[in-house]
């Protein structure tokens, strides 16, 4: 044999054996870590029930992918991004987990990406609303699936500034996701030709928002907007209900509302608010199928934090299953590779920077006379087309985009 034959040869077994290598699941067990807030504020948008919806995906593979068992840690974030990043050091480095899902608060996200980067791990973000995860903060190693603050900026805004809400206040929940919404919306808001006339931030979570609504109120905003989540949102919307806010002529805008806050708010007290949403329970026949599933399991319709749980989980395992490896960036490229047909998208795609794009609504809260049931809540108004709705990554300031 040639020298030249040699080097041949010895270059295909070396790649044979690469490819062996990449085409195997670790220790023969699929291992995801499920990070949430469990009982705090955002308990009930993910939470307990985002940990069955996880469950139910893992089920529906009967338990095992690819002849490998699939196992669920769980832990509770209390909303801290050092109880976070120590919590997913601990399951990468020492307890072979392979992927995170859950991720709430966008500090928790942001902190614990960078734990899931430095390992070469993968993350599957659904609770976090920050556009930046999939921006400034981007890695090759996290998903941002569901929403984000950028179509959330888009949809409730340009609606209400086109309906003559000119004047916005803006009361921020003080934390990363609160800045990237508040940011996001002033952008919004100022290219349809509104204005800006004041905003004030407050700590994370807030339980008395009388101060707050108090100064919203006297700023005489044509629009007063709540840059927050989970109880904070639903504190603020009863809060200002109390002060008369609406009565006197001003809008209430809910940023971020879920389905679960507009639940325990009741149609009474929510009815006309308008919002941006990643998934509606009735929305479709698919959509409805699982709902039923999910309500069987839980005795509650899901939220699209939910929904996108399983979802995201569903083409996680797809993926392990066809390219028969566990290893991050095998997996993240097939994710990448194929479309999302399911219950809770249609031709949704994954981008280079790891932003999941698909189509959003635009929803308002039906009346009490309108509501055939306590979960039916939302008459969708109208949909936002995926391109439309996200970032375009000709604004990215990802490190992942190729034109950068």
């Amino acid at each position: 044999m040639t020298i030249m034959k040699k080097l041949l040869a010895s270059a295909v077994a070396s790649a044979l054996m690469v490819g062996g290598a990449q085409a195997e699941i670790t220790n023969n067990t699929v291992k995801i870590g499920y990070l949430a807030d469990m009982s705090g504020t955002y308990r009930d948008l993910a939470g307990p029930n985002g940990l069955k919806a996880l469950e139910m995906a893992v089920a529906d593979f009967g338990g095992t992918v690819k002849g490998a068992k699939i196992e669920i840690v769980t832990a509770d974030d209390r909303n801290s991004p050092d109880v976070a990043s120590s919590t997913v050091r601990r399951w990468v480095e020492n307890d072979n987990v392979d992927m995170v899902a859950g991720l709430v608060a966008s500090s928790v996200t942001i902190a614990a990406t960078k734990v899931i980067e430095e390992n070469n791990k993968l993350g599957l973000v659904n609770g976090s609303a920050a556009s930046s995860i999939t921006n400034e903060h981007c890695t090759p190693n996290h998903i941002h699936y569901a929403y984000d603050t950028y179509p959330l900026s888009v949809g409730t805004p340009t609606a209400i500034v086109k309906e003559g809400g000119k004047s916005w206040y803006i009361l921020t929940a003080d934390y990363a996701f609160g800045h990237s919404l508040e940011a996001d919306v002033t952008r919004m808001v100022e290219s349809n030709g509104g204005e800006i006339i004041g905003s004030i931030r407050h700590p994370f979570p807030t339980p008395d928002f009388s101060s707050f609504i108090l100064q919203a109120q006297a700023s005489g905003a044509d629009v007063v907007a709540l840059a927050n989540a989970g109880a904070d949102t639903t504190n603020a919307i009863t809060t200002a209900a109390e002060f008369g806010l609406t009565q006197s002529g001003q809008t209430l805008a809910a940023l971020l509302l879920f389905l679960t806050d507009v639940h325990a708010l009741g149609a009474e007290t929510a009815q006309g608010i308008q919002l941006t949403t990643g998934w509606y329970w009735d929305k479709d026949e698919d959509a409805r199928a699982w709902s039923d599933r999910f309500w069987d399991e839980t005795g509650v319709r899901p939220t699209m934090v939910h929904a996108g749980i399983y979802s995201s989980a569903t083409h996680y395992l797809n993926a392990i299953a066809a390219t028969g490896s566990d290893d991050s960036q095998t997996v993240r490229k097939q994710m990448m590779d194929t479309p999302i047909n399911d219950m809770f998208a249609k031709n949704g795609r994954i981008r280079e920077d790891g932003r999941m794009v698909h189509d959003m609504y635009l929803a308002q809260v039906k009346t009490p006379e309108e509501s055939s049931s306590e979960w039916d809540l939302y008459e969708i108004i109208r949909t936002i087309p995926g391109d439309e709705a996200f970032r375009p990554l000709s604004d990215s300031k990802c490190k992942l985009v190729s034109s950068k």
